[in-house]
């Protein structure tokens, strides 16, 4: 089903260096944007007072403020350009930041909350969008690298933030030296951001519905988002509760995931160009896989940190892989595409801790961990067989 369609079709240069440094400048925004809420989510369920009950559900409304706002990112950057929605998406994300850290009520919190996530969501979907095209102008790998910066601006973001309380500075403060650090970055990339969000909008439909090849890349993203929300949320209770590892060490899990990730993306351009995309999915499928399974049956601590190194290596350029195949296919528009299977990536983050949960609740953090490694198993052993099908 389709609605109404663009009259005349708009031709547009190719991108080059310019539009490149401009992708790579926004996914780090948006990675930096992300990660600064967590370091002040203390402080927000302190300042509001509330139990993690009624804390899990305020966190809700991040997330579903970026589902509603994802499907429809693409439609409007077809209508309005990359540079357009991004702008004003992550200008709101920079005024949003500060309210996370001052407002003391419930009801303002959640839609503090709302409001960001909806912003972030859409600098997101935006960037990705232009992300496909600028790639494609270059003619060669450059998804897994601009996926890189963001898993880099979380590194920032996260210890940037915590950095600044922990040397005494104000959650205010903080939250406006990162909004600062925002606009200055976008600022600088704001040249090389796209006036246009689909190439064909002369031609193409501003709304499909996501089918075939581009429902089953969202599956795939969703499956492979489900295990990075699961050691975020979960890999710290995971190590306490399994292999008795000191509190006060058990975030060290995440770290090695986050370092493993952010390294492999980096690098990630020429090992997909070496290997091709299917082999990267694959083998990226089976080492995060195992990794999980090494988390779960390792006999000693070091080896537990170990199974995360291997989920982040192996992880690290699946989504990236899956976002390009999405650019190529021919089922619907890109940036429909790219919006489709991002929200359907990002409903894995969503649902992911409250599905972990209801397993770890009933069984076991193990048994959700190896359900985990199943989903990732799935995505090595599928991803050949879609390909050959599209």
């Amino acid at each position: 089903m389709s609605t109404t369609t663009a009259p005349h079709p708009i031709h547009h240069a190719l991108s080059g260096g310019r539009e490149q440094w401009a992708t790579r400048g926004v996914f780090l925004v948006a990675g930096i944007a992300m990660a600064a809420w967590a370091p002040l989510v203390p402080f927000a369920k302190a300042r509001v007072g509330v139990e993690d009950g009624t804390l899990g559900l305020l966190l809700l409304c991040l997330g579903l403020g970026s589902i509603v706002a994802m499907p429809i990112t693409g439609v409007l950057a077809s209508r309005f350009g990359c540079r357009a929605i991004i702008v004003t998406s992550a200008i709101a994300v920079a005024v949003a930041l500060p309210f996370l850290a001052v407002v003391d009520t419930v009801p303002g919190l959640a839609i503090a909350l709302a409001v960001f996530g909806a912003s972030v969501g859409t600098v997101d979907v935006a960037i990705n969008i232009q992300a496909v095209m600028v790639e494609k102008d270059s003619g060669r790998n450059m998804m897994s690298g601009f996926h890189g910066l963001f898993s880099l601006g979380g590194i920032i973001g996260a210890g940037g933030v915590s950095l600044l309380l922990g040397q005494g500075v104000a959650p205010l403060a903080a939250t406006l030296a990162i909004s600062a650090m925002l606009v200055v970055l976008l600022a600088a990339s704001f040249q090389g951001l796209l006036s246009y969000g689909n190439r064909e909008a002369g031609d193409a439909p501003l709304f499909v519905v996501p089918k075939g090849i581009v429902i089953f890349i969202g599956l795939l993203c969703f499956l492979v988002f489900l295990g990075e929300g699961a050691i975020l949320d979960w890999s710290a209770l995971f190590l306490i509760g399994t292999h008795q590892v000191d509190p006060a060490q058990a975030g060290f899990g995440y770290t090695m995931f986050a370092i493993a990730m952010t390294a492999g993306r980096l690098a990630g351009d020429r090992i997909v160009k070496t290997l091709g995309g299917m082999k990267v999915v694959v083998a990226g499928g089976l080492v995060a896989a195992a990794g999980f399974l090494l988390a779960v049956f390792a006999p000693a601590q070091p080896l537990a940190f170990i199974g995360f190194l291997l989920v982040g290596i192996g992880a690290s350029n699946i989504v990236p892989v899956l976002f390009t195949a999405a650019g190529k296919q021919t089922r619907m528009p890109a940036s429909l595409a790219i919006a489709a299977i991002t929200t359907l990536g990002y409903a894995g983050i969503l649902a992911g801790p409250a599905a972990i949960g209801f397993v770890a609740q009933h069984w076991s953090l193990s048994m959700a961990f190896l359900l985990v490694a199943v989903g990732l198993i799935f995505v090595a052993v599928s991803w050949p067989i879609a390909l050959r099908r599209s």
